[in-house]
């Protein structure tokens, strides 16, 4: 333990629905716990897959103290048997464990809509992380990250970043982040139009374009220069279960004109219109195996596969394969 290293907070509630704020809410709820004890292990699991007892388990004290993190998921679907535990373990919380609850802040059930109050009241640290929807939540996002980075932009420089990365959260992340590094600090839209000039056929989205269009060589030639040039997997991965579901959906809302199905899908009319073209050749059966694929590689890329490279070679080759199927 070093001087300046301050004790986490023993709860956190991480409230909202955007994944790369949730993940990095957790990353660094773990890495606090970390720079108490460097052995503090992480644990997560979904609610609906944990019994009260269990949960005791968990956060029962152990005889030397050693860190965890807990991280409750989807703590919305909570039972009220397993919410109890939950209040009752607060009352009297075990040293050296950080409890982190990842809450979407709705819930059908009573325990799963009162359960962020109740944390609150126990004195929860609270992460906001809501889905930024709005195009001026997007360039705030934005000129946060490129200030997270350690750089400055200018209005033009994160228009033109959003124009050529898309809404994508981990993608306009990472693209700042890069930025930021090839333009010594300083981005503008210049910087941006060199820095996708020679990423542009390298990106997770286009990735996932050739493997939903059944290219299993190029989709898997993309993949694998997308990972010599350092593309985050989590990327990659997401871009293909983006692309997966949204044409799952728009298959699912038939031909309809894509300006009269933006406000039912909650989708801008060119995503819709991309999409319809994308879907031929689709079926039911491909599409569900296909979901199911970019599911599984959900929780390989984030930590379940032993080499999240390899897993995402094999799932862009059955995404591809998956089209053909009849």
């Amino acid at each position: 333990m070093t001087a300046q290293a301050t004790a986490p907070a023993p709860l956190l509630l991480v409230l909202g629905e955007e994944e790369l704020l949730i993940e990095r809410a957790v990353r660094e709820a773990l890495a606090a716990a970390r720079a108490i004890d460097a052995t503090a292990e992480l644990t997560r699991v979904r609610v609906s897959d944990l019994t009260a007892p269990e949960l005791a388990e968990l956060v029962s004290p152990s005889l030397f103290s050693e860190g965890r993190v807990i991280v409750l998921e989807s703590a919305q679907d909570i039972s009220q048997e397993l919410a109890d535990a939950v209040a009752s373990y607060l009352k009297d919380p075990a040293d050296g464990i950080v409890l982190v609850v990842v809450h979407t802040g709705g819930g059908r059930s009573k325990a799963g809509k009162t359960l962020p109050a109740v944390l609150k009241k126990a004195g929860a640290e609270v992460t906001e992380c809501p889905k930024l929807t709005k195009p001026a939540e997007r360039e705030q996002f934005v000129r946060h990250e490129v200030r997270r980075a350690g750089g400055k932009i200018d209005p033009a420089g994160v228009a033109a970043l959003i124009d050529a990365v898309g809404s994508d959260l981990r993608e306009l992340s990472s693209a700042a982040t890069q930025l930021v590094a090839d333009a010594g600090g300083t981005v503008d839209a210049e910087a941006v139009r060199r820095y996708h000039r020679g990423r542009a056929d390298v990106t997770g989205f286009a990735v996932a374009e050739k493997a939903v269009s059944g290219d299993r060589s190029a989709a898997l030639e993309s993949l694998r220069w997308a990972m010599q040039l350092g593309v985050p997997h989590v990327l990659v991965a997401d871009a293909l279960a983006d692309a997966v579901r949204t044409i799952a959906r728009v298959s699912g809302a038939g031909r309809g004109n894509p300006n009269q199905l933006a406000g039912e899908l909650g989708m801008p009319p060119w995503k819709i219109r991309k999409a319809q073209g994308q879907s031929r050749g689709w079926n039911q059966d491909g599409l569900a195996t296909a979901m199911r694929v970019v599911a599984r590689l959900n929780a390989e890329v984030k930590g379940v596969a032993a080499d999240p490279g390899y897993a995402l070679e094999r799932a862009v080759l059955q995404v591809a394969a998956a089209k053909g199927d009849r």
